[in-house]
């Protein structure tokens, strides 16, 4: 069977990409293509939307398969928090693997909580000696659903994810531009940290990967869309990591991945139902935000 081939820009044959527009479904190279507000546009096509800076030949080359060799701003912020909470957690006295400061025990999440030697440990409530003070989701932490998403477990768990990061959400802040891009990222984060409430209780889990699902959901639906041509890897790499995920279990959050890949798919079809109006685009979000604090409140409350 033959290979297949990758699209070339309908304006430069000699540049293969996996970019099209999202108009006309033309494949374009970075020289051709204009950021919309969801999605690229060809030049035939970039007069349509408002508020459109024009990516100049110097700004990057084309984007081939999955991944971008352009590293954009809000990731490379992204991936210098990551890096530096874990820098700042070593040098608070902080073990390599992450653990014994004081910003993984009052970030990590945790549903029902107990402090112990610079540590958080997750105890079932009804477990609990009388007059222990128990900490956590159950008990009004909401803020652990997003900063257990700027924590890992040790070196290999951050290196991992960054570089999921770097291939992934330079792609997806490409296409739907910065701000968009950064709700997107935290609010994925949230519905990854409900659905780890509601998958594993028990459990105390920190890292980005439930953020990290949420781009690869919201790459998917424009990979469905058309916007990214892609021959489906997308789909593929999200299956993959899905198997790798369940067949983990015991080491891997399913909760926080499937939550933050289901974040992310609602997220990017809300932005681009509402992508002529941003205000509609940023309450949109916020909701989803607020849904899936309220349901990992809700989960953890039954049961403290």
């Amino acid at each position: 069977m033959a290979a297949t081939e990758m699209p070339t820009c309908y304006r430069h044959p000699d540049r293969p990409t996996g970019l099209s527009c999202s108009e006309c479904g033309r494949p374009i190279c970075t020289d051709c293509m204009t950021p919309a507000p969801v999605g690229l546009r060809c030049p035939e096509h970039s007069g349509q939307p408002q508020g459109i800076q024009r990516v100049t030949a110097g700004a990057g080359r084309a984007v081939t398969g999955v991944g971008s060799r352009r590293m954009n701003l809000v990731t490379s912020l992204l991936i210098a928090i990551n890096v530096g909470v874990y820098v700042f957690e070593l040098l608070a006295g902080g073990t390599v693997q992450g653990v014994g400061n004081w910003l993984f025990a009052h970030g990590a999440l945790v549903v029902n909580g107990v402090y112990q030697a610079g540590n958080v440990y997750a105890v079932p409530a009804h477990l609990t000696a009388p007059g222990v003070t128990l900490v956590g989701v159950a008990h009004g932490e909401w803020w652990r659903l997003i900063t257990s998403a700027f924590l890992h477990y040790g070196p290999f768990h951050l290196a991992i994810n960054m570089y999921s990061l770097f291939f992934a959400g330079s792609l997806l802040e490409q296409l739907i531009g910065r701000w968009r891009f950064a709700l997107l990222y935290l609010a994925s984060g949230v519905a990854g940290g409900a659905g780890a409430v509601l998958w594993s209780p028990n459990a105390v889990t920190v890292g980005a990967s439930g953020a990290i699902f949420g781009i690869l959901g919201a790459l998917f639906v424009l990979e469905r869309r058309g916007n990214i041509a892609t021959g489906g890897q997308i789909a593929g790499l999200i299956v993959i990591n899905l198997i790798f995920t369940f067949a983990l279990a015991s080491h891997i959050s399913v909760g926080g991945h499937v939550g933050g890949l289901i974040g992310g798919v609602i997220l990017m079809v809300l932005m681009v139902q509402f992508r002529r109006s941003v205000a509609l685009a940023v309450a949109g979000t916020v909701a989803v935000a607020v849904a899936a604090v309220a349901i990992a409140y809700a989960k953890a409350r039954g049961y403290s």
